[in-house]
């Protein structure tokens, strides 16, 4: 999943929250330096994307691009779902996307000095452009692509995938809302069970 999703799926504690927006910048142990709260959202993103990963849904999402994408498919159905995320926030929470973005903001300013080297280098583009509120709509979609293949020094070809994500919108749409139940549900039970198992020792 991509940034949107990984920051709903925290629940309400801020660190925890923070842990799993930066975790990708985190490798193997390293994780036990942090604080405890970011040590469980940053083993809570691990444990969203093995499930993602190994989802059979997700899978066939990920199949119908990558004839025309290969192994980048998967990075990219990451960002069509937070799309859809965004698009039908309304249904997943009561406070309106522009306030939780928004909010999150603020956290991420708050938090600047723990967060990774690379993530504070992109945090001012990602809050310049509001990327998490843009996810809405195809046209910040197609910016964040654009950006993405750029990276991959233009090998990727990402920034053409909104002629898919049009094409098969409604199946894309469908997958989405049927994992995104599960997910919500299998992430719940790890952050509970990480909770726990730190609480307890």
């Amino acid at each position: 999943m991509n940034f949107l999703a990984h920051i709903y799926l925290s629940g309400d504690n801020e660190l925890i929250t923070i842990g799993n927006f930066m975790a990708d910048g985190i490798k193997g142990k390293r994780y036990k330096s942090y604080p405890i709260d970011i040590q469980m959202g940053i083993l809570l993103h691990r444990e969203i994307d093995t499930f993602t990963d190994a989802h059979p849904t997700v899978r066939l999402s990920t199949k119908r691009l990558h004839e025309n994408y290969g192994h980048y498919s998967g990075v990219i159905i990451d960002i069509l779902y937070d799309h859809f995320l965004a698009k039908n926030w309304s249904q997943y929470s009561d406070i309106p996307l522009k306030i939780y973005t928004d909010d999150f903001y603020r956290s991420l300013k708050m938090h600047f000095e723990i967060l990774p080297l690379r993530i504070q280098k992109m945090m001012p583009y990602m809050i310049d452009d509001n990327w998490l509120l843009n996810y809405a709509n195809i046209e910040g979609i197609q910016k964040v692509l654009n950006g993405m293949n750029i990276r991959t020094k233009n090998i990727s070809g990402m920034n053409r995938a909104t002629e898919e994500l049009k094409q098969f919108y409604d199946e894309f749409e469908t997958e989405f809302t049927s994992f995104f139940e599960e997910l919500r549900t299998f992430s719940a039970e790890k952050l509970a069970t990480l909770q726990f198992i730190y609480a307890s020792e």
